[in-house]
């Protein structure tokens, strides 16, 4: 499935994002350096890479899990605190700027609750009518039986429909997935991207995949960000990078991945290039 990317203002703004960490023996290393990007309302964005890359430092310094060390996130404009804020009202409104879908839900999921009470509670946090969770469970193809059984009672495809269903709930700007469907088989990883490009196209949220799946990112995603070593080596829109890629890496990850007449020396030929 190939999508225009639509052409409306930035609604998420990332400029200049980096952390470092600093390491046991000293010294420092560098996660992610000068990543800067944008999404429409509406639009998709891949970020790929090998683990090591600093995609999931992105990702987590987008949503607030993890503080910059310099550079801003904004959405719609309006600047993202490095730090979650104190007071209530504002952690609630920061929380509907952007939600996060991660790949293993079940951590994230509490055990006590059945998926209705799950997406129930979120409702009543931030103000919506609880009556709203059947709908939302629906929406994501979570039927009666599975409304009322906990987290351990559901499938891994299950439990992801769920956590997007509480995501949903919140009513997010941007939705945030690091690698969701890593774990599911690829007829469940298919289910669920159908799901999120109607979800995309019902309510205009945005959407930011991080994968190292180049056929995920391909599938749903209007632009993509390359990243090595925690710096972006190419960016640009989907279908230009994945068929004309620029950078050397880029070009590793496209050779790597199995499909018919794939030749594993090429891959080997294409790592032995980065070196």
């Amino acid at each position: 499935m190939t999508h225009q990317a639509p052409t409306a203002a930035p609604l998420l703004s990332v400029n200049g994002l980096r952390k470092t960490y600093r390491l046991p023996g000293g010294g420092r290393l560098t996660a992610a350096d000068d990543i800067t990007f944008s999404v429409p309302a509406g639009g998709t964005l891949g970020i790929v890479g090998e683990s090591g890359s600093g995609k999931t430092t992105v990702a987590r310094m987008l949503v607030g899990l993890v503080s910059p060390d310099a550079g801003t996130v904004a959405v719609s404009g309006q600047l993202r605190a490095p730090r979650t804020p104190r007071g209530r009202k504002a952690r609630l409104a920061r929380a509907r700027q952007i939600q996060m879908v991660f790949q293993d839900p079940y951590v994230s999921l509490d055990p006590r609750l059945t998926a209705r009470q799950c997406v129930t509670t979120a409702l009543r946090l931030h103000g919506r009518d609880a009556k709203a969770a059947d709908g939302l469970l629906d929406q994501v193809g979570l039927a009666a039986r599975e409304a009322d059984a906990g987290p351990h009672r559901l499938s891994g495809g299950q439990r992801q429909r769920l956590a997007i269903a509480r995501a949903l709930a919140v009513e997010p700007r941007v939705l945030v997935l690091d690698e969701a469907v890593a774990a599911l088989d690829v007829s469940i990883q298919a289910q669920i991207l159908q799901l999120l490009g109607e979800i995309r196209d019902d309510t205009g949220v945005a959407l930011v995949f991080v994968s190292h799946d180049l056929a995920v990112v391909h599938h749903i995603t209007d632009e993509v960000v390359v990243m090595r070593h925690g710096t972006v080596v190419e960016q640009g829109p989907t279908a230009d990078v994945l068929a004309g890629p620029r950078h050397p890496y880029t070009r590793l990850l496209l050779a790597s991945v199995p499909r018919a007449g794939w030749d594993p020396a090429g891959a080997v030929t294409a790592r032995a290039a980065m070196v």
